[in-house]
């Protein structure tokens, strides 16, 4: 455990910082200049989380506690907030830094960034001995695509969570932004059975009220629905208060649920984690037994099974009356449809994700780019699948290992190069499609799991925009940074057996919060 007070952990990257203020143009400091106009709030979600960073050890997961509770220590939103609206009705709100994020994609065709100038900030900073013995680094222009900086670009190095960035790019690829999963109820032929049928969203909630419940997939409208339904196909009780005696009582409806959509172990290979649900295509609220929406939490061991147990008492309290036994069935071809409920788009799935590191939906979405890939919606399919529409999109995937969707399994390897060209790629106009896996990146100082870190002093506070990525001797960051200058840049810094992860992460924010300070025009 690291025992260094959080201010202490702090101090170490603020003696570069100090001389990035001093020695940068006066565009740097217009750029501090904005960051003060973003409000005290800024200040007060940085300082109140800086304790957060520090508080826990590591545990025998190989996840720091301090980052595992990072996206739920705020319940901040994304690069573009979701939290309400129905899908579809109105363009997302924009993170505070978004103005600035995306000012790079516009930025004026002039001498663009020089790779010297970078070299000349970054160099001192990936020196740092926290950073361990392995470290890669690349640096590209989002404008031009040109490498800017290359440290052991091509080595393949384990990414951890930023692993989702390439799960985020494929699915968007395989399956479309406005794809959406659907969650239905049948009736099966000739019989009282209704089968609740999973359609893979983990985000479905049964929740009445809270973050990530308006707009999102819902048990209970899917029961009022269902119950309706039922009432039509004269599946339901009579009120007790018609019936003239208990003859008129008809049998009570039998609930079953269909989880079959995927295949394969649904045990993650991490083992028993707080960090993940076992993998089902029928879950509510991600299987967690409290009430959060983010970060580690207990989990159910059968999530398909208490999400039909929930959905059961639903029917029940509006009226249907429903068995006891509920049990797992295979839903009929020839089942008539009752009622059904859809998540949000993809590329909000897809925010959520990369805002908060959330393990259960990238999995989801490793499942749903192998089903447009016609791979079996498993680990393997998923993995196949994921490297399949990368390859597709041209990107350099040697040495590349895919063992899953959300970068828990230490089998995964990627390349600082293939994480900045996905980055990029994304970024890029011709890729519309692909926006989300940038505009979901969290935000330095502001949201998901940078929301405690790049403390206000910080020059990459809101000019950052960076997935994190954190194992046991593993730290890695990976994301956008608007120079000085005004120009996207797309990075990836990756480290390997460190023993100070603090001092490593601070070393990563430090080289972003360089590149943000860097007048590096050529």
């Amino acid at each position: 455990m690291d025992e260094r007070t959080p201010w202490q952990w702090l101090r170490r990257p603020l003696p570069l910082l100090r001389r990035l203020a001093v020695e940068s143009s006066g565009r740097f400091r217009t750029a501090r200049t904005w960051q003060v106009t973003t409000g005290s709030a800024a200040v007060g979600l940085a300082v109140a989380a800086v304790a957060v960073t520090a508080a826990g050890p590591w545990d025998s997961s190989g996840q720091r506690t301090a980052e595992r509770h990072l996206a739920a220590s705020r319940e901040a939103g994304g690069g573009a907030d979701h939290a309400g609206g129905a899908p579809g009705e109105r363009a997302p709100g924009a993170a505070p830094s978004a103005p600035a994020v995306l000012a790079g994609l516009r930025a004026p065709a002039r001498g663009g960034p020089g790779g010297k100038a970078l070299a000349d900030v970054l160099d001192p900073v990936l020196k740092d001995r926290a950073l361990g013995p392995e470290r890669a680094a690349v640096v590209v222009d989002v404008a031009t695509g040109k490498r800017l900086y290359g440290k052991r670009a091509d080595d393949a190095l384990t990414p951890a969570s930023t692993t989702k960035i390439a799960t985020a790019v494929a699915a968007l690829s395989a399956a479309g932004p406005d794809h959406r999963l659907t969650t239905s109820t049948v009736l099966q032929p000739d019989s009282r059975e209704v089968v609740l049928v999973g359609g893979g969203d983990p985000t479905l909630t049964a929740r009445e009220e809270g973050r990530y419940v308006e707009g999102y997939a819902s048990l209970r409208e899917l029961a009022d629905d269902t119950a309706r339904a039922l009432k039509k196909h004269g599946k339901d009780p009579k009120d007790p208060k018609d019936r003239k005696d208990r003859k008129d009582r008809k049998d009570p409806v039998r609930l079953s649920y269909d989880d079959t959509r995927y295949t394969g172990p649904s045990r993650h290979p991490i083992g028993p984690n707080e960090n993940i649900t076992p993998v089902s295509a029928l879950m509510a609220d991600e299987g967690r037994l409290d009430d959060s929406t983010s970060g580690p939490a207990p989990r159910t061991e059968d999530p398909a099974g208490d999400a039909a147990r929930k959905f059961a008492d639903l029917l029940r309290a509006r009226g249907v009356d429903v068995r006891a036994d509920v049990g797992p069935a295979k839903a009929s071809p020839r089942a008539a449809r009752l009622a059904r409920t859809s998540s949000p788009a993809l590329s909000v799935l897809v925010e959520r994700m990369l805002t908060h590191s959330d393990n259960d939906i990238a999995e989801a979405l490793a499942r749903e780019t192998a089903r447009a890939s016609g791979e079996p919606l498993s680990f393997a399919g998923g993995s196949r699948a994921i490297r399949d529409r990368l390859e597709k999109l041209d990107l350099p995937l040697a040495g590349a290992e895919f063992a899953d969707g959300s970068g828990l399994d230490r089998e995964d390897r990627l390349t600082a190069e293939l994480l900045a060209a996905l980055l990029a790629r994304a970024a890029d106009r011709d890729h519309p499609e692909l926006r989300s896996a940038v505009t979901g990146l969290p935000v330095a100082g502001f949201t998901g799991t940078l929301v405690n870190r790049y403390p206000q002093g910080s020059p990459g506070t809101g000019l950052v925009r960076a997935k994190t990525g954190t194992l046991t001797g593993v730290n890695t960051l990976a994301g956008t940074v608007v120079t000085a200058d005004g120009r996207l840049l797309a990075f990836a810094f990756m480290t390997t057996g460190t023993t100070d992860p603090s001092g490593a992460q601070a070393a990563l924010d430090a080289m972003a919060s360089a590149a943000a300070a860097c007048g590096c025009s050529a």
